[in-house]
């Protein structure tokens, strides 16, 4: 079965923690600031790899981290840089975040696509040594990686894909011309997932992908059929197989085409080569001259082949070659542009949310108690002035903040306001 959707988890590392240390340097009775700053954490990376076919994989796995940066040393030694997690995925996965918004289409062998960023590193005390504070006896902790949800979803990469009705024989097609072995019995819905197959004709290589049989209703999911129909999407021509059984193999023609139609009107315009196929049975050449005609008078190329035995099979892989020659190259899906309000960094909000508990919201002063160690009193002193610079204790005290009163920063600490 082809596992061609997921959804992970992916966590970045966190960043490595500055430390407090200084010189102990013998005769250096009062040695100076020397921690040093920690480690970036690990970024997560997806990296589009020939080498698979499916997202098997995330079957079995669906959380993935990165490592987190070291923290940093005495002597102003730096923690060590998290290492990157990078995560194999099929050539032809589009990667979506949780609401949607399409990240990336890695239609590249070898392309990466970064979906989570590590975490920035703490400073350790060294860094904050200055004219007005030459000891200072605090360091920050490093912030944490970005976590997030991201779907994959994987639409396979083909120069031709092959449709038709359950039972045209495209198994049998793409067996004859490539050296692709899918599974072939003469019954419906033997293939339950695509099948890629090489074919080479005057020196032309090209690659196949045997859709499995559409039915009626396919584009709202009969049978499976979004999932199928989706690995058309990125194929440059189509060969349209016609079961020379089938009562009505015209009937079957309109029945494929409106599927495509309503699924995608860029798919259903792709070139189209007709093939009647079972070419060796005698009721089927009978049949022959209507097919012939109808299709003819649609304006599409029309060829009568057996995939069993062979015949006519060479001369529609040259129409096909020569119909790839002028088809367009498939565009990767072009990126939506998801408007986001530029965010002042200092910009907070203060909300009472009930008698006595107050809560402060923004981007600098969360990330400050980020990377606060709530346990060194020089750290938290530090905090508190970059509050008070920010207008945070003068807009509590104004929304009524009282003595013993709770302040929450986020839902990263718990203060009592004093």
């Amino acid at each position: 079965m082809l596992f061609d959707e997921a959804k992970i988890r992916v966590k970045a590392g966190d960043g490595g923690n500055g430390i407090v240390a200084f010189r102990r340097e013998k005769f250096v009775p009062r040695g100076g600031p020397a921690g040093g700053n920690g480690g970036r954490g690990g970024d997560v990376v997806l990296v589009a790899d020939k080498r698979l076919q499916t997202l098997i994989d995330f079957k079995r796995r669906a959380y993935f981290q990165a490592e987190r940066g070291g923290h940093g040393g005495g002597s102003d030694r730096q923690g060590a840089t998290g290492e990157t997690l990078r995560i194999a995925v099929p050539v032809g996965t589009v990667v979506r975040d949780a609401e949607g918004n399409l990240l990336a289409d890695l239609t590249e062998p070898g392309q990466e696509l970064v979906v989570a960023e590590g975490g920035k590193a703490g400073r350790g005390n060294a860094a904050f040594a200055s004219a007005s504070n030459q000891a200072p006896r605090f360091a920050e902790k490093g912030e944490p990686g970005e976590e997030r949800w991201i779907t994959l979803e994987l639409k396979l990469i083909a120069d031709v894909g092959i449709v038709g009705l359950p039972n045209a024989g495209k198994s049998t097609l793409l067996a004859a011309v490539s050296a692709a072995r899918p599974k072939i019995a003469d019954y419906p819905f033997t293939t339950l997932e695509p099948n890629l197959g090489v074919a080479e004709i005057d020196d032309q290589v090209m690659v196949l992908a045997d859709i499995p049989g559409l039915i009626e209703g396919a584009h709202m999911g009969a049978g499976l059929g979004i999932k199928f129909l989706r690995h058309i999407e990125r194929t440059r021509v189509l060969i349209h197989l016609l079961n020379g059984l089938s009562d009505n193999p015209l009937d079957d023609f309109e029945t494929i085409n409106h599927e495509l139609y309503a699924f995608d009107e860029r798919v259903a315009r792709k070139p189209q080569l007709v093939a009647l196929n079972k070419m060796d049975i005698p009721d089927v050449r009978d049949k022959w001259g209507t097919i012939q005609a109808a299709m003819q008078a649609r304006g599409l190329p029309v060829y009568a082949i057996s995939a069993a035995t062979g015949e006519g099979v060479r001369d529609l892989l040259r129409a096909v070659a020569q119909a790839l020659a002028t088809a367009p190259e498939p565009e990767p899906l072009a990126e939506t542009p998801v408007l986001r309000p530029q965010v002042d960094e200092d910009f907070f909000e203060v909300k009472q949310v009930s008698p006595g508990m107050y809560r402060v919201t923004g981007p600098r002063i969360e990330r400050a108690a980020r990377r606060t160690d709530w346990d060194n009193p020089d750290a938290v002193e530090r905090f508190h002035r970059i509050a008070t610079a920010l207008g945070v204790e003068q807009a509590l005290a104004e929304a009524g903040a009282g003595e013993g009163d709770t302040v929450h920063i986020a839902d990263i600490i718990e203060l009592e306001w004093e």
